[in-house]
């Protein structure tokens, strides 16, 4: 089957990934994109954990304020180098922290901080965990993994905090 460019752009629009890995990954599936997804997420997967002990200096901090103004969020989200923390996918991932953490108000950022003896559930209590409120199917180290392949460097949430007004 031949790979057209309109199929290496669908399936870029789908996951973000490099114009040759989607050509690669769709000439190695004979054309088949849902294969070519879990090839490249597979792969997007493998990026992220090699860049998984790079140093996180760089980021942003960012503010979600609900609606009705009762609910804000303050994340702040670090990677490795000031021109990615200033790009539009990153920008938008720490934006959709911050709404993660207004909706759904995590306790930790992953299972390794919880403390030892405390009983909670870590899809509930861990923001890694929790399923991502714009796309359930996914959670929101899924989005950060995402982003890690997009953008070629490390992320890693580094805290956050929740403010509700109380009744």
């Amino acid at each position: 089957m031949e790979i057209t460019t309109q199929m290496i752009k669908e399936l870029r629009e789908q996951c973000g990934a490099g114009i040759m890995d989607c050509r690669n990954a769709l000439t190695s599936t004979k054309g088949d994109v849902e294969k070519a997804l879990a090839i490249l997420k597979e792969k997007g997967l493998a990026k992220a954990q090699k860049k998984a002990e790079r140093s996180t200096l760089q980021g942003l901090v960012e503010s979600y304020i609900h609606t009705a103004g009762r609910i804000g969020a303050l994340v702040e989200v670090n990677c490795e180098t000031d021109f990615v923390a200033r790009t539009e996918d990153f920008k938008n991932l720490v934006h959709d922290i911050a709404m993660q953490v207004a909706a759904l108000a995590p306790k930790y950022i992953s299972e390794e901080n919880i403390p030892k003896g405390t009983e909670v559930d870590p899809v509930e209590a861990c923001l890694l965990s929790q399923p991502f409120i714009k796309d359930p199917t996914k959670t929101i180290k899924d989005l950060i993994i995402e982003t890690i392949s997009k953008t070629g460097e490390n992320i890693k949430v580094r805290r956050f905090t929740r403010f509700e007004l109380s009744s």
